[in-house]
């Protein structure tokens, strides 16, 4: 087995300047699409209060038309643009983790295309953190629609390059280009809908911090169905390589080896391996961070370096089960082809 060191994410890049900014703002008012970076991955923005515009992110990401998006805005003060009958606790979430990754699940204004909802009467809304998409917001004045700037189903992107893979200059014209993504997976979803908040997607803001505001726990859900309600990244399969992502235990994966014999096989590993079990087979070998949020910013990119190494199978080993791991178990189940017991 050949061991590296798992490598930085990071990647060096010019902040767009103003005339990028202004290029942006061009496009999305004439209806067009834009990369933009955020704190938790890309986005694909549209203007959201153009449904043809909105429209057109759907068919670049062959995104089923009943799968919400998520709008961002520059902050609280435009909620009541885009939702009604909000909640106190709507106002106490924003103002602990705005600009962040949190999106609010609210009753939606009645102007509110269904091309953003889904054709639900919920919207979600997010102010993301990035400076250059707030930047951005504060000048374009309304909502942005931005799902993950990725071929539906696919890992999302954390670098411009990521964004640049994934769509050709004649659907995509440009790309903001704000450096590796810091939080590396999508925002945490809770819903305000009804008498009980509900945890719909665990990401970047824990789910210990919300409770600790709200004073009280939330419920979880971990699909649609048990949520009554469609929200961006809660299908059963998401977030997935192209490559078989097989997930378990260590013993599990070796075990797994072993009937993939002549295969060329990765293994990305949790453990620390100084010196590789004899026993196992030639496999190359990544160790992955050890605390959950490094690990979480760089899940999406090294799934992404790897899928395209020519990989028979990506075998990785589950991090522990801890809450603070919460939202990388929850992308990784989503992402894994195959899933092993020991």
């Amino acid at each position: 087995m050949s061991q590296t060191q798992a490598s930085s994410s990071q990647t060096s890049s010019t902040p767009p300047d103003q005339n990028s900014i202004d290029q942006a703002l061009a496009l999305l008012r004439a209806g067009e699409l834009v990369g933009i970076p955020t704190e938790t991955v890309y986005g694909l923005a549209a203007d959201a209060s153009q449904p043809e515009a909105v429209a057109k992110i759907f068919a670049a990401k062959g995104r089923p038309a009943d799968h919400p998006v998520i709008v961002h805005i520059a902050g609280s003060e435009q909620l009541a643009a885009w939702a009604q009958n909000i909640p106190d606790e709507a106002y106490l979430l924003a103002e602990h983790f705005w600009p962040g990754p949190l999106t609010l699940i609210l009753e939606k204004q009645p102007h509110v295309s269904n091309a953003v909802t889904g054709g639900q009467n919920t919207v979600g809304l997010r102010a993301p953190a990035h400076p250059i998409t707030q930047q951005l917001l504060q000048a374009f004045g309304g909502g942005l629609a931005a799902p993950s700037a990725n071929q539906f189903g696919h890992v999302s992107p954390t670098t411009a390059a990521h964004v640049r893979s994934e769509f050709s200059p004649e659907v995509l014209q440009l790309v903001l280009d704000g450096g590796a993504c810091e939080v590396g997976v999508e925002s945490t979803i809770v819903s305000l809908v009804g008498d009980t908040p509900k945890l719909l997607r665990p990401g970047g803001v824990s789910r210990e911090a919300i409770e600790s505001v709200l004073g009280h726990a939330l419920e979880h859900h971990t699909n649609s169905h048990s949520a009554q309600q469609r929200v961006s990244g809660l299908l059963d399969s998401h977030y997935a390589p192209r490559t078989t992502l097989i997930t378990g235990s260590l013993a599990a994966l070796r075990a797994e080896a072993d009937t993939r014999s002549g295969q060329k096989l990765a293994l990305l590993n949790y453990q620390t391996m100084i010196e590789p079990p004899s026993d196992w087979p030639a496999v190359h070998s990544h160790t992955m961070p050890q605390s959950a949020d490094n690990y979480a910013q760089a899940l999406y990119a090294t799934l992404r370096q790897y899928d395209l190494g020519g990989f028979d199978a990506l075998l990785l080993e589950l991090p522990p089960l801890d809450m603070q791991w919460l939202a990388v178990h929850d992308r990784l189940g989503r992402a894994a082809h195959q899933k092993l017991q020991d």
